[in-house]
């Protein structure tokens, strides 16, 4: 502290204002100028980052130029020996937080300030700088009504500083510093984004205004929590209580706020020219009430026409051309059509997301808005969608043949639902790789490799029990299509799983049930009939069109291209586009032409998410090295092969360990963390993944441990004997956990024993992890229908004792806490899940766990490379796990979900020019 009386240079201390994390703040007397100024000491830890001391000289002449009515000034700074202080303007005057004690600010009160603190951000944004802690300690009311907004872009300065004081009732300024990533801000007024780590911007300021209008209408905080990591987790997870603001408050302001405090940045008001308009003009015009049953938030009508007028004037089009009008037969019309809702297509592979009805008036669509992913149909005359209440995480949707229904998977069920709405019915267990609704009033659908083993299963759509339709043998089956007036039905048999499995599928009619089945072509996948007597069916990227004998069930000509850069998968095919029975394709674009950067998370026990690493491209297994100190990760490059890469996090490097042609999978660490062990089908046996090791700094060349028929994948070492756990499957879908013995050391070599069986039977058993002290096996069985988590004692013997209850992946043991840690991915059908944890206790041999728990009540997702379980890993501290994120909840630089399809219409003419019948 700084006694009254102290010089600092020409300025002479006279009384103490208050302290925050930037330092203490004095009143001060200029001798110069002969006024009084605000003296902002900071901290010593300047003094001794010559570096950050610099950059705190160039920003703070930046900050200098900023000259407005309504920003507090600063005038330099000032500096006596080691001493630095800012000096600012003094504003005489009580903060807004000292007027909001006194309760809530009514509305013809509230709006004049609110429009004077968005002038000071928008003069400031403008000028390239952020403020990142508004508050309404920084925002001082003169005496004669003048806002001046203090301490611009000051936060920016305490990133590489320390933790500041952590009291969340004084709404401090946090500076959380951690080599993964950066918090900074105010608790109670921090963006979802600066929660995360992420680089504030404009936008971020757009949700603190938002914070303080809301405070400043309703008395209390928007975000709320008894401590500091409460806050932060409301302000990721919890929902606005819209309920506080006043009921006489103009609708404009209502949704005004509502569009300040998205948690989706891409989705919250872009910058605050609207605000002002918004606020000018509620302030001239009466108070109106809030219209309840306004379905729909309006956004701002600035940035929302000029931004759409575009998409208005396609969509305006779709309604005008619609497909049911009669169109002329000349050229087709193609157009870029907004969705018609304030969401995004729902990312992630595996199921197609856009489908139209058979008639072609209506499209049904999953998409996501904010964390939320549900199923919407919009009426091609209507410029807006509706979504359906009743389908959360739903995928595949399919139209009845009447357009009546939709039917959708959605976790791990298939569903009906009324197009107009209604209670959704669920009629079986279903995966999300595709289903068809046959004019039978039956619904073909892939159950998933829990049950038939890839075959198609057929339901009726009354309900009841479902049947195998197809018989696998030859491989998977996918993305069924009912031929309208047969009992045929065209599919996608994928030859081999993998990220390259597209590249060896064929495309296969079969009469039903069991009946005659031809290969249709090999090659290409996704299929389905056009009404113009074409099949359509995906290679890579490009839609491609051939002449179909509906009778014979042949191709009665070669194929051509018809439409470039759809969207697609290369794990199981899945692509987006759909075509009505009279001519019109709609269709989703890749969202980028390069590859995609999604990101690693870390994330604790408090739901704290933090950026761990950015990675383009496919990625997923990760698997921490003993130190914690690298990361083993499985990445797929361009040819969509897939290696073993590490992931240093100190160096913040990236280095392939493996490169070969076969796909190499399920890497983990020695004990000593000398080696990665992994599967790859290199070798003599192609199609079939044994066991090998590599060295974890790349060097040498990769030796075999096993060879066998049956595909092998490595989990866990032992943690003191070279004992390696894994599993083992057969052709006919059962999986053992299998226990490979090593002899030797290092100086004379490793020679492999041929691996026993620890767990057996007609069930697939997987993913065997051993305990940290090696007396008990954890591993997944479906025994009971779904992946449930079991121990057993080893090398036994000794009761298996089941863990879960509701489905199970991933099992992880903590070496710092004992519990037992799993997620709710279901390896099938379920792209996303929940960390579970079940403590446990040991007395007189016998495990005892407890009932499980969350973890985390944070959402996760399946990373890019899904197929292969291994979505997740507890770092070696216990405290925090490495996963990825949900759309919408992942870092700023992943690829972004479209908000548009296109359309072509009159598509059959285009057709029959490219690829003309047969006369």
């Amino acid at each position: 502290m700084v006694s009254p009386g102290t010089s600092i240079g020409s300025y002479e201390v006279v009384s103490l204002l208050g302290s925050g994390g930037m330092g203490a703040v004095y009143r001060a007397r200029d001798s110069r100028r002969k006024r009084d100024v605000a003296l902002k000491i900071l901290p010593d830890i300047f003094a001794g980052h010559p570096d950050r001391l610099s950059r705190f000289q160039r920003e703070a002449e930046v900050l200098a130029s900023l000259k407005h009515k309504n920003v507090a000034g600063m005038y330099g700074i000032e500096e006596s020996g080691a001493r630095r202080a800012l000096v600012l303007e003094l504003v005489e005057g009580e903060t807004l937080a000292d007027r909001i004690t006194r309760g809530p600010i009514p509305p013809d009160q509230a709006l004049p300030i609110a429009s004077q603190i968005a002038e000071a951000l928008e003069y400031a944004h403008e000028h390239g700088v952020v403020h990142r802690d508004l508050k309404p300690s920084n925002i001082k009311i003169t005496p004669n009504g003048a806002v001046k907004v203090l301490d611009f872009g000051l936060a920016k300065w305490s990133a590489d500083g320390p933790l500041i004081s952590a009291d969340a009732t004084a709404s401090p300024t946090i500076t959380q510093m951690s080599r993964v990533g950066v918090v900074i801000g105010t608790a109670a007024y921090m963006s979802p984004e600066q929660v995360r780590g992420k680089q504030a911007d404009k936008r971020s300021d757009v949700w603190a205004f938002g914070c303080v209008l809301y405070e400043m209408l309703a008395g209390r905080r928007a975000v709320e929590g008894d401590e500091v990591s409460d806050i932060l987790a409301n302000v990721l997870k919890s929902s606005i209580d819209w309920t506080r603001l006043p009921a006489q408050m103009p609708a404009s302001i209502r949704r005004l706020l509502r569009d300040c405090l998205e948690k989706d940045r891409a989705q919250r008001l872009p910058d605050l020219t609207v605000a002002k308009v918004e606020i000018a003009d509620a302030s001239k015009r009466a108070v109106e009430p809030t219209t309840p049953t306004r379905a729909r938030r309006r956004r701002g009508w600035i940035p929302w026409a000029i931004a759409t007028i575009g998409l208005l004037a396609a969509a305006v089009a779709v309604a005008f051309w619609a497909p049911w009008r009669t169109a002329p037969a000349a050229a087709p019309l193609r157009m870029t059509v907004a969705l018609g809702a304030d969401a995004s297509l729902a990312g992630g592979v595996g199921s197609a997301k856009t489908v139209l009805s058979p008639d072609g008036s209506t499209m049904a669509f999953v998409a996501r808005e904010g964390q939320r992913t549900q199923l919407y149909v919009r009426h091609l005359d209507q410029l807006r969608a509706t979504p359906l209440a009743g389908t959360d995480d739903a995928s595949s949707p399919v139209f009845s043949p009447d357009g009546q229904w939709i039917a959708f998977h959605s976790g791990g069920k298939l569903k009906k639902i009324p197009v107009n709405g209604g209670a959704a019915v669920t009629l079986t267990d279903a995966s999300s790789l595709g289903l068809t609704w046959t004019d039978r009033d039956t619904i073909v659908f892939q159950p998933g490799p829990n049950r038939g083993h890839g075959a198609l299963f057929e339901v009726p759509v009354s309900g009841g029990d479902a049947v195998a339709v197809t018989a696998q043998g030859d491989g998977f089956h996918l993305w069924p299509q009912a031929l309208r007036g047969t009992n045929v039905v065209l599919f996608t048999v994928l030859r081999a799983a993998g990220p390259n499995a597209v590249n060896q599928a064929d495309i296969v009619a079969q009469r039903i049930p069991n009946g005659e089945k031809r290969i249709v072509r090999q090659g290409g996948h996704y299929a389905r009939y056009a009404e113009s007597g074409h099949l359509l069916y995906m290679s890579n990227g490009t839609l491609f069109a051939a002449p179909f004998d509906r009778n014979t069930l042949r191709l009665t000509a070669g194929a051509v291209p018809v439409v470039e850069q759809v969207s697609w998968e290369a794990l199981r095919g899945a692509s987006e586009f759909s075509v009505s029975q009279n001519g019109t394709l709609v269709f989703t674009p890749p969202a980028a032409p390069s590859s995609p950067v999604s990101t690693l998370n870390w994330l604790d026990r408090t739901d704290i998410v933090m950026p761990l690493k950015a990675f383009s491209g496919s990625w997923g297994m990760p698997r921490f090295a003993p130190d914690g100190r690298r990361l083993a990760i499985v990445r797929g490059g361009e040819d969509g092969n897939l290696d073993v890469w590490t992931y240093d996090l100190e160096s913040d490097t990236l280095t392939r360990i493996t490169d070969d042609a076969a796909p190499d999978l399920s890497p983990i660490w020695t004990r000593d963390g000398q080696r990665i062990t992994f599967g790859s089908s290199r070798g003599s046996r192609p199609n079939v993944t044994n066991l090998y090791w590599q060295r974890a700094d790349g060097t040498g060349e990769p030796q075999r441990l096993t060879e066998s028929e049956r595909t092998q994948l490595p989990s866990s070492w032992h943690p003191t004997r070279p004992l390696l756990a894994l599993s083992e499957g057969d052709q006919g879908g059962a999986q053992r956990v299998m226990i490979l013995e090593l002899e030797g050391d290092d100086a004379h070599g490793w020679k492999p024993k041929p691996p026993t069986e620890f767990v057996g039977g007609a069930y697939r058993n997987t993913m065997p992890m051993f305990s940290p002290d090696g007396r008990w096996l954890a591993y997944l069985s479906n025994k009971t229908g779904s992946f449930e988590l079991y121990v057993r004692p080893f090398p036994g013997p000794g009761n298996e004792v089941q863990i879960s209850s509701g489905g199970a992946s991933d099992p992880r043991w903590s070496s710092t806490q004992q519990e037992i840690l799993y997620s709710t991915f279901n390896q099938a059908t379920n792209p996303t899940g929940q960390i579970m944890a079940a403590a446990y206790s040991v007395a007189g041999g016998t495990f005892k766990p407890e009932k499980p728990r969350l973890w985390s009540a944070r959402t996760i997702a399946a990373p890019p490379l899904q197929g292969y379980g291994q979505f997740l890993d507890l770092h070696p501290d216990g405290l925090r796990v490495a996963v990825s994120l949900p759309e919408g909840a992942q870092d700023e630089t992943s690829q972004k979900s479209p908000s548009t399809v296109v359309f072509i219409l009159n598509f059959f003419e285009e057709l029959r020019r490219r690829a003309p019948l047969a006369r």
